[in-house]
């Protein structure tokens, strides 16, 4: 069974990683004593690494797949402090104050990427691009003019209001960045990576964190029983593998977005644009072989909810035809984002009781300059330095208002999901499925997950996430088994795609 259209990818590749030629390291086979150890090879773990190395300090970083694979690597790429229509909300649950320093720490990651491409003249498409919010809705207009006034009051630079938008979409008004970036992601990080080998870091890909020791000098224990002794530790992978304290599994929400990169009939104008109703549209542009291509993304749902995937590409190529015009479409992923309750980052100790354990996640898809501000952030925090913005971003925090309604109703989602999925026992048989087809289905009376290749071969396996024993859900646009918990992904042949899961699931055999 054979849902995607002609024009659709059969499966999902970002187009970053595909047009970078990314170096590879090998995997770590031996116990190693360092001053810090960052955990995770994204855009804030490599910014750290090579921002710690600079300033003289031993660094390894370690990585479970491959370097800027994860979230980094399917991002959209927009460099801007204009996060949708966010500086009003924060005003009104946290102040000014909380909200201009929001405001300031994104807009100084933005210009560290602009300068430092400047400075080290990095080969990374980086254009400066006004960036628009824009409404058709006669119902988000309040919120759009609500937003132009948190604009005014925090001092918003290049901030405007205005009546029309050079893009080919209905659309009533617009508040405007002017001058925010756009880059390759992956070609500025490669620099960071050359420069960091250059002064002598060590990257180990591959190489899987299970486990720490907290106390003076922290230990990491990999999956393959080796042991990397520290001074100090960055955990920068897109979930914490160590989660015995912060419980931040149950403090975030994670959710997928889609993005199709479209060759255009009509020629894109330049600019970066989000719409402010749902369902969202993005659109924006990257240079590909001398072309333009046109990023279209949209669309978000929490990660294993929803199992007809497709019909979100579906969507945006329907967008996509309907203002530009369609020629060919390379290129389709999609992007997985832990958001935090206040929709503010956590970024600072992993803990209360660790002095010398850092953790950042939580970006809420804007990982590009909430990124580059946890890595500035967490170099300043490892080498002891004054940061301005250091409590707006602690994560021990925890505000009555909106944190407490959204913790009690996500984590009744939670019981909800963990106890449904027990109690299906479906019709469906490995034997009945097709090529390309995947499904929960009943072997040995007991719930499996299913998927037939294009070769006609069947993968099968348990079912139960390796977390913390949700149900997983069959997501047909990535042909992947997620966990509608706390958004672990697995491969159809039972690999970790994403966490918090850290083990594989059980394979099923048949026989």
């Amino acid at each position: 069974m054979n849902e995607f259209n002609s024009r659709l990818p059969r499966f999902p590749e970002p187009f970053w990683r595909k047009t970078a030629e990314l170096p590879s390291f090998p995997k770590l086979q031996e116990d190693l004593n360092v001053d810090v150890a960052v955990v995770g090879g994204g855009i804030t773990g490599l910014t750290s690494a090579y921002l710690l190395a600079k300033a003289g300090v031993q660094v390894v970083l370690i990585e479970a797949g491959t370097i800027l694979n994860g979230t980094t690597g399917h991002t959209t790429a927009k460099v801007t402090p204009q996060h949708g229509l966010i500086y009003d909300e924060l005003i009104s649950h946290f102040g000014e104050e909380k909200a201009r320093l929001y405001y300031q720490a994104n807009y100084e990651a933005m210009q560290f990427v602009k300068k430092l491409v400047k400075d080290e003249q990095i080969d990374c498409d980086l254009t400066e691009e006004d960036a628009y919010i824009y409404t058709n809705s006669e119902k988000e207009m309040e919120k759009l003019l609500q937003e132009f006034k948190a604009y005014e009051k925090l001092g918003v630079t290049g901030g405007e209001y205005v009546s029309e938008i050079p893009i080919p979409v209905e659309a009533k008004a617009a508040v405007v960045m002017r001058n925010q970036a756009q880059f390759h992601p992956l070609k500025f990080l490669k620099h960071l990576v050359e420069r960091f080998i250059e002064m002598g870091g060590q990257i180990y890909e591959n190489t899987t964190a299970v486990d720490m020791e907290e106390g003076d000098e922290p230990v990491i224990t990999t999956r393959d029983n080796h042991r990397v002794h520290c001074n100090q530790l960055i955990i920068s992978s897109h979930f914490p593998f160590y989660d015995l304290k912060g419980f931040y599994f149950s403090r975030m929400q994670v959710k997928r977005s889609y993005v199709l990169a479209v060759k255009t009939e009509k020629e894109y104008p330049g600019g970066m644009y989000i719409n402010a109703e749902t369902p969202t549209r993005s659109l924006r542009f990257t240079d590909w072989n001398g072309e333009k291509l046109v990023l279209f993304g949209g669309d978000s749902h929490i990660t294993g909810q929803e199992e007809n995937t497709h019909q979100y590409y579906e969507a945006l190529e329907a967008f996509a035809s309907q203002t530009f015009g369609i020629k060919e479409i390379p290129f389709r992923w999609s992007a997985q984002d832990p958001t935090t309750l206040d929709k503010i980052p956590f970024v600072g100790k992993y803990s209360s009781s660790t002095e010398n354990i850092f953790v950042a996640t939580g970006y809420n898809k804007w990982g590009m300059t909430n990124g580059i501000n946890a890595a500035l952030l967490m170099t300043d925090l490892v080498l002891k330095r004054d940061n301005p913005y250091k409590d707006l971003f602690e994560p021990q925090r925890f505000h009555a208002n909106p944190d407490i309604a959204t913790f009690v109703a996500d984590n009744a989602t939670v019981a909800k999901e963990l106890i449904k999925g027990k109690f299906d026992r479906p019709s469906t048989t490995p034997e009945s499925l097709e090529k390309e087809e995947g499904a929960v289905v009943t072997v040995n009376e007991k719930r499996a997950g299913a998927y037939r290749d294009e070769n006609g071969q069947l993968h099968v396996v348990d079912t139960t996430c390796t977390h913390m024993g949700c149900e997983l859900k069959w997501n047909n646009g990535e042909r992947s088994w997620d966990c509608p918990c706390h958004g672990s992904r697995f491969s159809y042949k039972g690999d970790v795609i994403e966490g918090p899961a850290e083990l594989p699931l059980e394979k099923v055999d048949l026989e």
